[in-house]
C-alpha cells in the first residue's frame, strides 16, 4: 500500500499546486482589470476636464467680443 499512498499524496499535492496557481492567476487578472478600469476613468476625467476648459475658453472669447 505504500506505493498507492505515495501516489495519492503526490496527486493531492499536485492538485493543491494547480489550485493555488489558478487562484493566483485569477487574482492577477482581476487586479489587471481593476487597473485598466481605473486608467479608463482617469482618461475620461481628463477628457472631460479638457472639454470644460475648451468650452470656457470659447465662452470667454465670446464675452470679449
Amino acid at each position: 500500500m505504500g506505493f498507492m499512498d505515495d501516489a495519492k499524496q503526490t496527486a493531492e499535492a499536485v492538485g493543491e499546486k494547480i489550485k493555488d496557481t489558478w487562484e493566483d492567476t485569477s487574482d492577477r487578472v482581476g487586479d489587471k482589470l481593476d487597473e485598466m478600469k481605473a486608467d479608463a476613468e482617469v482618461r475620461k476625467a481628463e477628457a472631460e476636464r479638457d472639454s470644460v476648459h475648451a468650452r470656457n475658453d470659447i465662452k470667454e472669447d465670446l464675452r470679449d467680443n
